[in-house]
């Protein structure tokens, strides 16, 4: 794998005697890993940084919001000195431009490259270093026994992730910045790009407004779905029930845009107009991941072991009126069916963590919440555990992925049903974007709200969970409202 080309110039000695910040030079207790730490008082926002470097294949975005539960850090990364990326289950690792490509499962040899670069997680920063990407839906085949998925009619892995020893992390409560690099043995030397890190934080510019909203032109909105088609899956998904195959399921429609815009100028549009706690914007070379996820799939802090999930399970549209507003918000928290349909999720979740959390360890401090998004309210609830000392955060990893909320119950049967009836493959779709620190930390979103930008055209899911009582029409009709953000940013009527 070679590194990006390009060129930034560098002063002799980057911001000497700057007040604005703290450099530190050491070595980890562990391994003999030199660590390199600048500390940054000056607050700018991340996707300012970003900006300068987006059209760099390896490149990768991972923004929060400051009032997101258990998303307070937002990082910025590029130039990785490994990849491990999965297609058609065979994967390829490259670390320092050395290719390996292996037969076994991306979660194993996850496991492998941990055992080489872990690093203790007391007194070192929030993800000091690890691995930053996505991990595709399919991948479900790697855990459970699910059939052979449908072909891959888009082009893009199953899993990329990027391993980063040198990031910049913005922490929005304290609004601060961290670089941090880790000279791992064997592995490229971080300095260059700590280094570059802070040039590209002192050169942004707060000048990312974007320009003037596209014309809604009439433009050719393709779906893996008509809407009859997506009616009669619901209904099969409703005798699946009926005959007590399962109790729900997760069912969706893609839809394909051919774009003009940049991939980066609609991540930018959609985040003006849908702000959301897990958005990320991933260059991973040949396509681009746009995503502005609501949902927190795993948050894992290894220092006190604790673990967080927070399914979302029900939706209603935004009303035009504040008192239409309110109207729908108070519909969604008194469905039965909206909050039945929570309450499986949230057991299916308990389940999950039940299989790797200490013993009366697992809690649900918030049922059916109430979220309001620019264009949905969402019904969302919280669960929490405490992971076994036996247990590892790739173990947390395997016993949840992928998300309940984004499959049904029971999981293996709801999602065998999935593969069954939609036509397509998911991809990214409602697999999980965000990080795996090598010190521990876990911090990953359901993959909605998310789009793969390839070859000039944009795809992207919508769907909804299904259940005994569940309306074809209205169902459908969740999905359009669930996709409003994506088809206002691309100009779509």
């Amino acid at each position: 794998m070679q590194n990006a080309c390009f060129t930034f110039r560098l002063s002799q000695n980057p911001k000497k005697g700057n007040s604005n910040v703290d450099t530190k030079v050491g070595f980890t207790t562990t391994c003999n890993r030199r660590t390199i730490s600048r500390n940054i008082t000056r607050w700018v926002e991340p996707a300012d940084v970003f900006a300068q470097i987006q059209n760099l294949p390896g490149a990768v975005l991972l923004e929060s919001q400051p009032h997101a539960v258990g998303g307070r850090f937002s990082l910025l990364c590029f130039e990785p000195f490994g990849t491990l990326i999965t297609h058609e289950r065979r994967s390829t690792l490259t670390l320092s431009g050395a290719a390996t490509t292996l037969d076994e499962s991306p979660f194993d040899i996850l496991r492998q490259v941990y055992r080489q670069f872990s690093l203790d997680p007391i007194g070192v920063p929030v993800f000091p270093s690890g691995a930053v990407g996505y991990l595709g839906y399919e991948l479900n085949s790697f855990l459970e026994r699910v059939p052979p998925t449908k072909p891959d009619d888009v082009g893009i892995p199953d899993c990329w992730l990027g391993l980063y020893n040198s990031v910049a992390v913005f922490d929005h409560h304290e609004r601060r910045i961290g670089v941090y690099g880790y000279a791992f043995d064997g592995i490229c030397e971080p300095l260059r790009n700590v280094l570059l890190l802070e040039e590209l934080i002192y050169g942004a510019r707060n000048e990312l407004n974007v320009t003037e909203a596209p014309s809604k032109r009439p433009r050719y909105v393709a779906s893996s779905h008509s809407k009859a088609e997506y009616c009669s899956a619901v209904k099969r998904v409703i005798d699946y029930i009926a005959s007590g195959d399962i109790y729900q399921a997760n069912i969706s429609q893609r839809f394909s845009v051919s774009v003009e815009m940049s991939p980066w100028e609609m991540y930018l549009r959609l985040r003006a107009c849908n702000p959301a706690p897990y958005a990320a914007f991933l260059n991973i070379g040949d396509a681009q991941i746009v995503s502005s996820s609501p949902e927190c799939f795993l948050n894992y802090n290894p220092l006190d072991r604790r673990v967080l999930t927070r399914p979302i399970k029900g939706t209603r549209p935004r009303g035009h009126t504040p008192t239409d507003d309110d109207r729908l918000r108070h519909e969604l928290v008194l469905s039965e069916k909206d909050c039945a349909e929570n309450v499986m999720i949230v057991d299916l979740e308990r389940n999950d963590l039940g299989r790797v959390c200490e013993y009366g360890s697992i809690h649900v401090p918030e049922l059916f919440t109430v979220e309001s998004h620019a264009t949905v309210h969402h019904l969302v609830s919280t669960v929490t555990g405490r992971l076994r000392p036996e247990c590892s955060p790739l173990d947390l990893l395997t016993a949840c992925f992928p998300g309940g909320s984004i499959t049904g119950a029971p999981k293996i049967r709801a999602m065998e049903i999935i593969n069954e009836i939609e036509p397509v493959r998911r991809g990214v779709y409602t697999g999980s974007i965000g990080w795996l620190g090598f010190e521990g930390s876990v911090n990953l979103s359901i993959a909605i709200r998310t789009a793969v930008v390839k070859n000039g055209v944009c795809y992207f899911h919508v769907g909804g969970g299904i259940v005994a009582d569940s309306n074809p029409e209205m169902e459908y009709s969740e999905t359009l409202d669930k996709g409003r953000a994506f088809l206002e940013v691309l100009g779509c009527k």
